[in-house]
């Protein structure tokens, strides 16, 4: 499905209200007025199609929505819940309503079982699993990859979190699970593509807003009879920390416009999504350094809410693939391609 961009724009609108009705705290819970609130608005499972319960939306609505969570520092999982009823979907299995957890369990082990497949193993710093209704599970299977629907209670949960108080929890497994399903052709390379690609929209949105609060705060704190914003060094690291927005931001929106024209199958997809996550990610460490000199002692307050916006730039930039993973996918690309495909590889994926 394809949205007009005035229809991306009114939904950007409709999140930006409804986040600014939700003002995000530092709190470890799931808002659930949000969380309900969101799901009314079938902003929960937003390109899922209508026939697997979602709302049928196109991937530029699933970029919109998640620069602006990014942007308000929204506790939801609406990436995690979003990639979870994708797979699910996909493997042909039912989409339940409710927060979905997912993960790739490399180490988990399965077998066969009577009823199901016998399913034993730990999986560490999975997003928002105490909160989850299923836990969705890509996992290597006797005869192939499989996706397993796991009843969340049927999971013993270890409570943890990443720096911005996100739940990063540890799952132990040792059940039968009786809803399952063959993965589709390419799931693990279409899953990291995916997170990857949802995480750089969060990051890019968080990193604007970081940006934001610091010119504000800039043009209001008095320093020696004038705004500190006036001073040629602080306007300096601002135009920097601007810079470093709009490339990741860029990188991120030509991400998403790439991987939607082809559903992220191919090479150029897989590229620009590397590019996508790379650049968001190496920014992030740069444009929270700079939030924070020009803030000050303020901004390290728990009263002040730019740490909301850089403690999930510090988390996120290592989630899903940190800067040095993805340049590597970007580095060993650029020498398949060799001298005469460069040029056209980097004009591609623009």
């Amino acid at each position: 499905m394809t949205t007009t961009q005035s229809e991306t724009d009114e939904l950007t609108a409709t999140a930006r209200a409804v986040f600014a009705d939700h003002p995000a705290e530092a709190s470890e819970g799931l808002p659930e007025a949000l969380w309900s609130t969101l799901t009314e608005l079938g902003l929960v499972q937003l390109t899922l199609s209508d026939q697997a319960g979602g709302s049928g939306g196109a991937l530029a609505d699933e970029a919109a929505l998640l620069l602006v969570a990014g942007e308000s520092a929204a506790p939801v999982p609406l990436a995690e819940t979003e990639l979870g009823g994708w797979l699910l979907a996909a493997a042909g299995l039912e989409v339940p309503t409710g927060v979905l957890a997912v993960a790739a369990g490399d180490g988990l082990s399965v077998a066969p079982a009577d009823g199901g497949l016998a399913v034993r193993g730990q999986l560490s710093r999975v997003g928002w699993a105490r909160h989850a209704t299923r836990l969705v599970v890509l996992a290597e299977g006797p005869e192939g990859d499989v996706v397993l629907s796991v009843d969340a209670g049927a999971a013993e949960i270890t409570e943890g979190v990443n720096l911005a108080g996100e739940a990063r929890d540890g799952v132990r497994l040792d059940a039968t699970v009786a809803n399952w399903a063959p993965a589709p052709a390419g799931a693990r390379e279409q899953l990291a593509r995916r997170s990857a690609l949802f995480r750089a929209l969060l990051l890019a949105g968080a990193a604007r807003r970081a940006l934001e609060r610091s010119v504000q705060y800039a043009g209001e704190r008095i320093q020696f009879g004038r705004p500190i914003g006036k001073f040629q060094a602080v306007q300096q690291q601002l135009a920097l920390a601007a810079a470093e927005v709009a490339s990741g931001e860029a990188a991120a929106r030509s991400a998403a416009r790439i991987a939607a024209a082809t559903d992220f199958a191919g090479d150029d997809a897989g590229f620009a999504v590397a590019v996508a996550k790379a650049r968001t990610s190496e920014a992030a460490a740069s444009i929270a350094r700079i939030a924070h000199q020009v803030h000050g002692a303020i901004g390290f307050t728990l009263e002040h809410d730019l740490r909301l916006s850089t403690t999930r730039l510090w988390a996120w930039r290592e989630e899903d693939g940190s800067d040095a993973h993805w340049h590597t996918v970007i580095g060993r690309r650029a020498l398949a391609e060799g001298p005469d495909g460069l040029w056209p590889l980097l004009t591609r994926a623009s």
